[in-house]
């Protein structure tokens, strides 16, 4: 690396571990809670410009589909957290070549795994459709949008790699500006391609990969610029020890992401029976939620970097402190934000397919999910802190609860036997028992921080 690049470094190094962790944590954070802000509205814009169309099979395709791009956000999560938290504490120790050599091979391993899944879903398509849930009515919606969609996976993987390498390494504004820029693209081109050149479905799809793409091209350009590790092929450690480090930081995020996938089937399937406009409100209360948490997330994503630098440099005091500042503000926010989603449930429900059974349907089910949206501020931030300083055992758990462990035999159970309101109500259960799993846990490891700060 040149002398410039080694400045840059260690003037950031300085300010990781010396600005007083609330500032530091909120000056990261504001780039990332725009940047979630922003995905939250790209990942809704699809949704509701194909609600347009006026067809519940059409708006139900597009929550179909969505498991399957829950899959692709899981490898690339994989990927960008695994090789990122060991980033962010290398670079808390200083060692700038071990954080290099990772950097590329998080990025290339990601790149590859992305055209695996390219190339399957293309030979298995049909089956792949049927398998996310999709009903008979569904299908051929779901086939023109799965079929495109696809075609992006390999980039998409790779940008969310160097998203989240950047974010860890303190520069969340140049994630932002990719980020951000190909959400803005995507709603552009959704209206475009959907109506003005009667794509339909499929062109909502063109709209996501096209603007995806575009993001991948800013997110690589960011990595040459302010201090950040470069990208080169050169550096790819095809090494064991590299792909352990990068299970151990990345496992909790595959398990959230995947069995998030997995739910999302498991919902569809558990929802079909009551028709298609129940597989449609699902889909909707889906992406409203995400965007209800994404700020929260997006605080907790400013709060990572903090941690890992602070973690590998040794100053413990600054990990809890800063763990603290994330659980307390998040937690007021989140009580305000399910405040409102409860008053105005129906309006944001017709807001996306204004069909009557859509909206009661999906009124109840958001109402259930906003009653326990608040206690995702322990949940999230415990399970944040716990993957960065590398307790892969106890983030995996927790990311393996909200969605897996509790969730998926519950759809099948309160389903079963409380009909329609217990598939609305199943999030809301699983929320609270993952809480009761996640207080023990934390309280647990920041014990142990106590014991490591005495030590030192």
């Amino acid at each position: 690396m040149d002398d410039h690049t080694d400045e840059k470094q260690e003037q950031k190094f300085h300010q990781m571990t010396e600005i007083p962790v609330s500032r530091l944590i909120c000056r990261l954070a504001l780039p990332c809670i725009i940047s979630m802000l922003v995905t939250s509205f790209y990942n809704m814009a699809d949704t509701f410009f194909v609600g347009m169309l006026k067809s519940n099979s059409a708006t139900g395709a597009v929550g179909v589909v969505f498991s399957l791009m829950a899959i692709i956000q899981a490898v690339g999560f994989f990927f960008g957290h695994g090789s990122g938290n060991f980033i962010s504490r290398e670079l808390g120790k200083q060692n700038y070549e071990e954080a290099s050599n990772m950097a590329a091979t998080g990025f290339f391993s990601a790149l590859a795994a992305g055209t695996l899944i390219c190339v399957l879903g293309e030979l298995f398509l049909e089956p792949l459709a049927m398998l996310l849930g999709s009903t008979a009515t569904i299908l051929p919606y779901t086939k023109a949008y799965l079929r495109v969609i696809l075609f992006g996976a390999p980039w998409m993987t790779a940008s969310l790699v160097l998203n989240n390498q950047l974010r860890y390494q303190g520069s969340a504004a140049y994630a932002m500006v990719g980020i951000a820029s190909g959400a803005v693209l995507n709603i552009a081109l959704d209206p475009l391609l959907i109506f003005t050149f009667d794509l339909g479905v499929a062109g909502a799809a063109w709209a996501t990969i096209v603007s995806q793409f575009v993001s991948f091209c800013l997110l690589l350009a960011g990595c040459a610029k302010g201090g950040n590790l470069h990208i080169h092929i050169a550096r790819v450690q095809l090494r064991l020890p590299y792909y352990i480090q990068i299970v151990r930081g990345g496992l909790p995020s595959l398990a959230r992401q995947g069995l998030a996938s997995v739910a999302a089937i498991c919902l569809n399937r558990a929802a079909g029976p009551y028709g298609d406009a129940a597989i449609a409100a699902m889909g909707v209360v889906q992406r409203i939620m995400m965007f209800g948490g994404s700020a929260m997330i997006g605080f907790g994503q400013g709060f990572q970097p903090v941690c890992g630098f602070n973690y590998g440099a040794k100053l413990y005091h600054r990990v809890k402190e800063g763990f603290w500042f994330c659980v307390k503000t998040s937690f007021g926010f989140l009580l305000a934000v399910s405040a409102l989603g409860m008053i105005f449930a129906p309006e944001l429900i017709a807001l996306f397919r204004d069909d009557p059974e859509v909206v009661q349907i999906g009124t109840a089910a958001l109402r259930f999910q906003c009653a326990t949206l608040s206690l995702s501020s322990w949940i999230v931030m415990s399970n944040m802190m716990l993957q960065t300083i590398g307790k892969t055992a106890g983030a995996t758990f927790l990311a393996m609860s909200r969605q897996g462990v509790f969730f998926i035999p519950l759809v099948y159970l309160l389903s079963k036997t409380l009909g329609l309101p217990g598939v609305e109500m199943t999030q809301a259960v699983s929320d609270v028992l993952t809480l009761v799993c996640a207080v023990p846990i934390q309280l647990r490891a920041l014990r142990e921080l106590d014991t490591l700060e005495g030590l030192w």
